[in-house]
């Protein structure tokens, strides 16, 4: 027949080849409504890409009626690049923006009175400007760009400036003004782009709903060029995507979807995994399918990935996906605590010079975090320690805008600052003048709170300079700016959490864990905590084969103690970790050396920093399975009740019950392996160990002498 002149079912067998039986069944799915559930590194972009080819090559679909769409111009690039290497050519791979551009230019005519394309705004800011002037509301630049945010997520919304109000308050929404006022500033700049003659990229995809929904003969000629649909991070889709989608789409149902609801992470920005919940409701008898193979990751982070997102609650928790690590075995997460966030900096710039030393490329080294302010410290330190960096989706610290406004207002300050002022007094003075004050909280948008955490960054290095006088500092300042704008081609990655999502890393450091931070003190509602969850979840899937966890018990040294995470399992057994702190004062100092010499010990099964006495000895969190060995306990018990008797001393004297759970579990074949168990030291090794190591090797409780044991 045809298709084997032109080789087809080699061609076809060539696209299976090398499927794991989950991805093999994505791409063979019958056409119709296909949902694929795919966890981070379980080969996403794999299944759809060899579905799309797969189709095209049994003569299933013709590649020029399918439309695959995603959510970047690098993933759209990518997926064209992997279907003309399957031996397919004509699919089209957009953004949804890039796709609804091309129709909506092709239809100009049609749709603005003859006339061509409007313009496109390119920036909200200037027009956001113009609209707050109009509706006597004084702005600066960064409620200018929070204001642009917060009309994007209403449009994306399909929320009208009539609506806003009600639709703001109801979903809670952080906005730099009350909602009344950015509704009116909402409406104004609606007039505003109108009277310009221009359009927003969300007009833009308006425009194409409109296009299809009110014209028929636009509606037949789109549906007739595209037939068979694919959504990539189908959980980012917006509401007004998912009608571009559902005007596309029409009265048919050939549309396969992937996503992984618990990378969910953009929920501000008005993307909503409801449509990827809701997909088998609205769609009857559809094939859903989950890929949880990860490839990417070893079992280990597999593991403590899974141990994250098992505590998930609300609606997107029914789609989670337990991962099964596919890769050899690597080495166990590490999960560290410091007493302050410049000593966590400097431990994490000196493990990724020691790296970097070992053998891995600075390049696949990546420090994240969940803000962007945070970079200053790792910036610093990395610089000290003469690691090259990159920062990734964001400015280095000392290059933003309010940074460096910020640092001109303390160089002023110098001029009339009396020299024997303490530095704190000096610094929160100055920085009066760019409208910080240490005991006011920023309102507003991300980008207030962006701006407003960037400039207590340099209060928080102040408080490390205590003893320099407002000028030296700010020569301190200077040094470590010049030290940090060495351009840099090839270093450690810096990156926010957000910025991370789609990337990953041989080696990544996840840092500052600690409540407040992450989850941030601005999650108040619980599906916002949520959010926060999936963060670190997806921080923790962008690692290869080392993995990093931290945080620290104070931001500075002295500062108040904070808690860990409460995201890191084990974390509620944890409370009062960090209470051991230096007050200013100094009286504490004993305690504060005695956490930073603190050994950690991590859970052997989960690899979470263990905290409580008990679990410390036994080596794992209460909740993770144990492999105690029930006979050698016993006869352990029993060794234990007869040395006690002996000594005429109580049995928890001579080992507590948590040490025999860990000697029954571990069982410890040399004195090496014996003193690494917690409550075992030099002179319990000496009294007891012979007898345990005997008890382990099998030796019965009777045949022991106890009469050496005083």
């Amino acid at each position: 027949m045809a298709d084997d002149a032109e080789g087809r079912p080699a061609a076809k067998h060539a696209v299976l080849a090398g499927l794991d039986p989950e991805q093999r069944a994505a791409v063979t799915a019958e056409a119709g409504p296909v949902c694929i559930l795919a966890g981070a590194g379980t080969g996403k972009t794999r299944s759809i890409t060899h579905r799309i080819a797969y189709r095209a090559l049994t003569g299933e679909v013709r590649p020029r009626h399918i439309l695959a769409v995603t959510f970047t111009a690098r993933a759209a690039a990518q997926m064209r690049e992997r279907i003309a290497r399957l031996g397919v050519a004509g699919v089209q791979a957009r953004t949804f923006h890039a796709a609804a551009l091309r129709q909506v230019r092709y239809f100009a005519a049609r749709l603005f009175s003859g006339r061509e394309l409007p313009e496109l705004v390119d920036s909200k800011a200037r027009l956001v400007t113009l609209a707050a002037a109009r509706a006597n509301a004084r702005t600066d630049r960064t409620a200018t760009r929070d204001l642009a945010a917060e009309i994007e997520w209403a449009k994306s919304s399909l929320i009208e400036p009539g609506e806003y109000e009600v639709a703001a308050t109801k979903a809670g929404r952080d906005i730099p003004l009350d909602a009344a006022q950015v509704a009116e500033i909402y409406m104004a700049y609606e007039q505003v782009k109108r009277g310009n003659g221009m359009i927003d990229f969300e007009d833009l995809l308006r425009a194409a709903v409109w296009a299809i929904e009110e014209h028929t003969d636009i509606a037949e000629q789109v549906r007739a060029q595209y037939r068979h649909f694919v959504v990539d991070e189908y959980q980012d889709v917006n509401p007004v995507q998912q009608r571009l989608l559902d005007a596309w789409l029409g009265d048919r149902d050939d549309v396969t979807v992937v996503g992984d609801a618990s990378q969910t992470i953009y929920s501000f920005t008005g993307a909503s995994s409801s449509h990827l919940v809701d997909f088998a409701r609205h769609y009857r008898g559809a094939t859903v399918l989950r890929l949880v193979r990860d490839y990417r990751s070893t079992p280990q982070i597999v593991g403590c990935a899974n141990a994250v997102i098992a505590q998930a609650r609300g609606e997107l928790a029914s789609l989670r996906l337990e991962l099964v690590g596919q890769r050899p075995a690597g080495p166990e997460p590490t999960i560290r605590d410091f007493p302050d966030e410049p000593a966590e900096a400097a431990a994490v710039a000196a493990r990724c010079a020691e790296l970097i030393a070992a053998g891995t490329p600075a390049r696949e080294i990546a420090v994240l975090f969940r803000t962007n302010a945070q970079s200053a410290s790792y910036e610093e330190a990395l610089a000290e320690a003469n690691v090259a960096y990159v920062v990734h989706g964001g400015e280095r610290f000392f290059e933003r805008p309010e940074v460096r406004r910020a640092m001109i207002a303390l160089r002023a300050a110098t001029r009339t600052t009396e020299p024997e002022t303490p530095l704190h007094e000096a610094v929160a003075s100055a920085l009066e003048s760019v409208g910080w004050r240490r005991d006011a909280q920023p309102q507003g948008g991300g980008t207030a709170r962006e701006h407003w955490e960037a400039v207590a960054a340099l209060v928080g290095i102040a408080a490390e300079h205590a003893d320099l006088g407002l000028e030296a500092f700010c020569e301190e300042l200077a040094r470590r700016a010049a030290a940090q704008h060495i351009p840099n081609i090839d270093g450690v990655v810096l990156s926010s959490l957000h910025s991370a999502k789609g990337l990953e890393w041989d080696a990544v450091f996840v840092v500052g864990l600690a409540e407040g931070t992450l989850p941030t003190s601005y999650a108040k509602t619980p599906e916002a905590v949520e959010e926060e969850r999936r963060l670190l979840y997806v921080g923790i899937t962008r690692a290869r084969q080392q993995l990093w966890l931290s945080y620290s018990l104070a931001r500075t040294p002295g500062g108040r103690s904070r808690q860990p995470c409460r995201f890191l399992p084990g974390r509620h057994r944890a409370a009062g970790a960090g209470s051991g702190r230096s007050g200013p004062s100094g009286t504490r100092a004993g305690k504060t050396d005695a956490v930073r010499r603190r050994i950690v010990i991590t859970c052997r099964v989960c690899g979470v920093t263990l905290s409580s006495g008990a679990e410390r000895k036994i080596g794992r969190c209460e909740s993770c399975p144990s492999d105690r060995d029930e006979e050698l306990y016993d006869r352990l018990r029993e060794w234990r009740l007869r040395t006690a008797g002996g000594q005429h001393v109580p049995a928890y004297v001579v080992f507590t019950d948590a040490t025999l759970t860990a000697l029954a579990e571990r069982r410890p074949e040399t004195p090496e392996e014996l003193v690494t168990i917690a409550g075992i030291g030099p002179r319990k090794l000496a009294l007891y160990g012979d007898a345990v190591l005997a008890l382990v090797d099998g030796v019965a409780v009777d045949d022991l002498d106890f009469g050496a044991e005083t």
